[in-house]
């Protein structure tokens, strides 16, 4: 969370989970975490003894006083509220005005089973299932006048809860700050953005050089990227950001630019001619010119198809990509490759297209489930493998801080990661040479994805196509031992697989048959000779890929 940015506050019912929920939050955020609770029983001894020796108005005022304090201390924080703390107007005032309020909800069934048998909770003795309803309906009212935003807690994970919050308070933070942003104002802050150069690439393949800027609350940089040319932006991104979206689009607005929302698919789903036609009947019915440009917002697939549709559009319009995961950042927001995927495989159709610029906000990793943070992860320790030693030797050292999206290690990584990629790809922008390297782990990868058609992770197949790699590079005697046992260590330390279904075979070789690297009939690999070196390797014999598959078949 930022430094002073208001505090989230949860409200609701007992047995929504406002304690489960803030702890995890706080974990998640770096942030404290302050019960209202425990801090009247800090100051006063537990509650329902001074409840009935003080009488119900005097426990009010007394914990009037802690809400007021407490709202007010807990700038960047996770505040939880009692139950019936918002009875009293004024501390629904109070952290209306303070802070952004989550009333989290939850089924009577769902709540009496968190609860379990109850005794700890002398106001549902008798029938508590009748009491807690009756509780719930009275203070309904006030839950919903106090909330910026009401979850249903039933049936979800907490991770799940946590990330829905963390994206409305990302989202609320946004709106709060939108215009100073469009005056190329930032929140006062320490943190300055670091900034990478792409080349313009060699002298027989020239193509723009840009900036990727990394940093946090990077979308005031958006309007000098775009320049003064455009009069029209068309903001493409999957319909799970749309509040994301209107952000950028009031900031490009108050810009003075005339901005469009085109919504697609979410995931790899979005990666299809079908949705490329859909772009490009968007931008047609708005008159788009050639000086207009396009901002991709999303994962590593949103900046593939769009960065696709300003290929092909008038033969290349202007792009930014601004990505929000992790994969994102160090993989397809920077190198300008397109493409969209057909039934027989993943990107077999795009094109070469540099963007204009990349902004790459780290506070968007804040609203990331982990399991999409470990996914990016498979990518930085590929350009660990053929590039970045540090890169491994961080991971290694602070295996767990490399999912912590406030750590300094993460950071790191990803800085890294892009730097390999922009001194690849300003030396061979179109893939004739040295660009090759960075499909390390995609050959087997990319022939997953095709066979569980898109529903496993990019990553998760990436990982295992680097221990197959690294197998295969063995088995020919290209790497050594402890650098294969390496990929393991490392793979399955940040919680990626290594391994893959055994009768899946048959099916993965007729992917791999389709990889890009390939030149007639000879199959292609990327391989190791040592951390840092990677080589393309000839296939002499189809039964060598199979061998190195049984040592990864589970």
């Amino acid at each position: 969370m930022h430094e002073h940015s208001p505090p989230i506050v949860l409200i609701g019912p007992m047995g929504s989970g406002k304690t489960t929920v803030g702890k995890h939050l706080a974990q998640r955020l770096g942030a404290t975490y302050t019960d209202t609770d425990d801090l009247f029983v800090t100051r006063h001894g537990v509650i329902v003894e001074y409840f009935i020796t003080h009488g119900e108005e005097a426990f009010r005022d007394a914990e009037q006083e802690i809400v007021a304090d407490a709202a007010t201390r807990s700038s960047s924080g996770i505040l939880s509220l009692g139950g019936g703390a918002v009875i009293r107007a004024a501390n629904r005032e109070i952290v209306r005005n303070h802070g952004y309020v989550i009333f989290l909800d939850v089924s009577e069934q769902q709540a009496l089973q968190r609860l379990g048998d109850a005794s700890g909770r002398p106001v549902l003795a008798g029938d508590p299932a009748r009491n807690w309803s009756r509780i719930r309906t009275e203070r309904l009212e006030y839950f919903t006048d106090s909330a910026h935003r009401v979850i249903d807690t039933t049936g979800l994970d907490v991770d799940d809860v946590a990330t829905m919050i963390i994206e409305g308070h990302q989202q609320f933070l946004a709106r709060n700050t939108t215009h100073s942003m469009s005056e190329n104002t930032t929140p006062e802050t320490t943190d300055q953005p670091t900034v990478i150069e792409v080349s313009g690439g060699s002298a027989n393949e020239m193509h723009g050089g840009y900036d990727v800027a990394i940093g946090r609350g990077l979308l005031s940089r958006l309007p000098d990227i775009l320049g003064a040319q455009p009069h029209r932006v068309a903001i493409i991104l999957p319909r799970a950001l749309r509040a994301t979206g209107d952000v950028v689009k009031s900031a490009l607005d108050e810009a003075g630019y005339n901005a469009v929302l085109v919504e697609i698919p979410d995931s790899e789903e979005g990666k299809h001619i079908e949705v490329a036609s859909f772009c490009w009947q968007v931008l047609g019915q708005s008159d788009f010119t050639r000086s207009d440009a396009i901002v991709s917002v999303g994962g590593g697939a949103v900046s593939d198809l769009a960065g696709f549709v300003a290929a092909t559009w008038l033969r290349g319009v202007r792009v930014v990509h601004m990505p929000t995961t992790l994969l994102g950042m160090v993989d397809a927001a920077v190198g300008g490759k397109t493409g969209i995927n057909t039934s027989e495989g993943k990107n077999l159709v795009g094109s070469f297209h540099p963007p204009a610029g990349v902004l790459a906000d780290l506070d968007t990793l804040l609203t990331l489930p982990k399991n999409e943070l470990v996914s990016g992860l498979a990518e930085v320790i590929k350009c660990g493998f053929i590039a970045d030693e540090k890169i491994l030797d961080l991971i290694e050292d602070h295996m767990s801080q490399v999912t912590n999206p406030h750590s300094a290690v993460l950071r790191e990584l990803i800085e890294r990661a892009i730097q390999v990629k922009a001194d690849i790809v300003g030396k061979d922008f179109k893939e004739a040479s040295d660009r090759q390297m960075l499909n390390y782990g995609h050959t087997l990868g990319h022939a997953i994805e095709l066979a569980e058609r898109y529903q496993y992770r990019h990553g998760a197949a990436v990982a295992v196509g680097m221990v197959f790699a690294a197998e295969l590079a063995r088995s020919v005697g290209r790497l050594d031992d402890a650098t294969v046992e390496r990929h393991k260590q490392i793979l399955e330390g940040v919680g990626l697989p290594t391994s893959y279904h055994g009768d899946r075979w048959a099916m993965l070789l007729d992917g791999i048959r389709r990889d890009k690297k390939n030149r007639g009939e000879q199959l292609r690999f990327v391989l190791l000779e040592s951390q840092g070196s990677p080589v393309i390797y000839d296939v002499p014999d189809e039964s060598l890929l199979f061998a190195a598959y049984q040592e990864i078949a589970d």
